[in-house]
């Protein structure tokens, strides 16, 4: 299944939630925010939220400093 992910094209299996994504593309148990074709994904939603073919993912993490 083809997705773009951060403005990239990238391939993931079929079915591949959100939470399967973030930990495949490194961010693990990072705090992030993720939309999906524009649209926030809630955290409570991450572990059932299912991608689908030519979903637009985009995944934001906090950078802090002082």
């Amino acid at each position: 299944m083809h997705i773009t992910l951060n403005g990239s094209p990238r391939d993931c299996a079929p079915a591949t939630t959100i939470i399967q994504l973030l930990q495949e593309a490194g961010y693990g148990a990072k705090r992030v925010a993720v939309e999906v074709n524009r649209e926030i994904v809630p955290r409570s939603l991450h572990a059932s939220h299912t991608l689908a073919e030519g979903d637009q993912v985009e995944i934001v993490h906090a950078i802090g400093g002082g």
